[in-house]
């Protein structure tokens, strides 16, 4: 069995945190304190930790005709979960960074994945493979 991951990232605002990772993204809250605020992301253990000079980073890589935010964190869906995600999001009025779309088409490891911001600038990616055994083809 996969074991969840630890993730601990900066915010500038816990309230727009706790609003778009727990209201907009759905994340059950967890533990919290005065400077931070656990969630469950699908899973997985993420902790939203108060910064207020956090300033997002703008670098990109070119990935397949994209600009890919580096650095950017997220999980690897079910295509149906990837696909309700994507819709929640859009109804929020959530920009994308980079728009639901298939990624790869037709070549080895081809994914579902989208790109949006969180209010600290934090850059996520949430994908979806129809074929699991992808994730890490050459």
């Amino acid at each position: 069995m996969l074991r969840p991951f630890h993730l601990a990232f900066p915010v500038h605002d816990l309230a727009a945190a706790r609003a778009f990772y727990g209201g907009t993204l759905g994340c059950p809250e967890g533990r919290s304190a005065e400077t931070w605020i656990d969630f469950d992301l699908f899973g997985h253990q993420i902790v939203a930790h108060l910064d207020p000079a956090a300033q997002p980073v703008a670098v990109s890589n070119p990935v397949d005709g994209h600009d890919v935010p580096v650095p950017h964190f997220g999980v690897v869906l079910r295509m149906a979960d990837w696909r309700a995600l994507a819709d929640r999001v859009a109804a929020a009025g959530v920009a994308f960074g980079i728009e639901p779309h298939i990624r790869f088409a037709g070549q080895p490891g081809e994914q579902a994945t989208m790109f949006f911001c969180d209010p600290s600038g934090n850059a996520l990616e949430f994908k979806a493979f129809a074929d699991d055994s992808m994730l890490f083809a050459k």
